[in-house]
């Protein structure tokens, strides 16, 4: 059982959790719509003929490293987002559109999408401590 005394320590403690580890995870959905949605539809079914459907999507239910490239580097018109959201931002992006719209695949981790930006900016000579 927890004393009393315990209770304000914990709570600090659970307050503090976040800041500790960096910034707050991002909320998945949220920043899709931040960043995908005027393009892609808040409910992934893209424009046809423009901005492809995500929603059933082969592509996004396969190997995560080409969805992750291509959101890091833009392809066919699409903006490269790998100045722009920080790896948490894109594993939060990633894991959305994998898991949503009927996709069923399995989410990333920010870990993940570390990885697949290294490899990304070593195979374009790019140096990966440039790419956040």
């Amino acid at each position: 059982m927890i004393k009393a005394a315990a209770i304000p320590v914990v709570l600090g403690l659970a307050l503090l959790a976040p800041a500790v580890g960096g910034a707050a995870p991002a909320e998945p959905r949220q920043t899709f719509i931040d960043n995908c949605s005027a393009c892609h539809q808040p409910e992934g079914a893209g424009i046809q003929g423009i901005f492809p459907a995500l929603a059933s999507n082969p592509f996004v239910k396969g190997d995560p490293t080409e969805l992750t490239r291509t959101i890091l580097a833009g392809r066919n018109g699409m903006p490269s987002f790998k100045n722009d959201l920080a790896d948490e931002q894109l594993a939060a992006i990633v894991s959305h559109i994998r898991m949503s719209w009927g996709n069923g695949a399995a989410p990333v981790t920010p870990e993940f999408i570390d990885d697949v930006r290294k490899k990304t900016n070593n195979q374009l000579g790019q140096n990966p401590s440039n790419a956040n």
